[in-house]
């Protein structure tokens, strides 16, 4: 083979070698252009998802929504947001106020214990009761029951006192009153079974439908500030005119029918 020929050969070697390094950097450059497009893609999506994930979480949850309901306030009620709950003859001179959560274990024994007693004085005319529904249990514990709870009596209520006292009973009777850490009350199904008990409300379309729609969410909301705006701290709380009912440790509420009847016979003659 001539020089000539050799150097030719040699030259088109290079310009081969030179295509063929061009189509390659074009296909690195183009395999890179793709990752990055769907890494691009990737992040895009990864972050359309967090912002429906942060979208999702900050919907506001149902019992936060009802803060926004209209408020419907139940019968026999008083006060501007119709959060005044007050029982028994007008006749009677002196008001007993009781605090109560209806997931509280404590307030369980106590109308298990004292609450016939309570009602017989009440039947007497001894006193009047005032009644202020707490929720603070669905804080502290997590859940919804009491407000649940205290949204069904405010169904029984707008049938009549005498219902409410009653469902309020059975609520905290031995057979029905959950563990306080089991949050039974977020049932609607469980709480009309309960009432289902209660002569005024077994098969009461107008209370259950009630208790489905949430009717008296937003007034259970409302009555349940009054606690927290009195700095009540527990419950079971009594009152009257003013001063707090103890039992024999002067803390606590009396919790048993003798510790009951001294508290009162107290407070009738402050």
């Amino acid at each position: 083979m001539s020089k000539r020929n050799s150097q030719a050969a040699k030259t088109a070697a290079r310009e081969r070698l030179r295509q063929e390094r061009e189509r390659q950097a074009k296909r690195d450059k183009a395999r890179r252009q793709l990752i990055v497009a769907a890494s691009v893609v990737a992040v895009l999506a990864a972050a359309g998802g967090i912002g429906y994930a942060v979208v999702q979480n900050n919907k506001p949850a149902y019992w936060e929504a009802a803060k926004d309901d209209k408020l419907v306030k139940p019968a026999n009620t008083t006060g501007t947001d119709g959060t005044t709950i007050v029982i028994g003859k007008s006749s009677a001179k002196k008001t007993l106020v009781m605090y109560e959560d209806p997931r509280c274990p404590v307030c369980a024994v106590f109308e298990q214990t004292v609450g016939p007693t309570v009602k017989k004085d009440l039947d007497a005319g001894k006193f009047k009761i005032q009644y202020v529904g707490a929720t603070f249990l669905d804080k502290n514990l997590t859940g919804e029951g009491s407000k649940n709870a205290l949204s069904a009596l405010g169904a029984a209520l707008n049938v009549s006192p005498e219902a409410f006292l009653e469902y309020k009973s059975a609520m905290y009777s031995k057979k029905w009153h959950p563990e306080e850490t089991t949050d039974k009350f977020k049932d609607d199904s469980y709480l009309i079974e309960i009432a289902d008990t209660v002569p005024a409300l077994k098969g009461n379309a107008a209370f259950q439908k009630a208790v489905k729609d949430g009717t008296y969410d937003r007034w259970a909301l409302e009555e349940s500030k009054i606690f927290d705006k009195d700095g009540i701290s527990g419950t079971p709380t009594l009152k009257m005119d003013g001063k707090t009912l103890t039992g024999s440790d002067g803390k606590n509420a009396p919790m048993s029918v003798a510790e009951f009847n001294t508290a009162l016979e107290a407070a009738l003659k402050g």
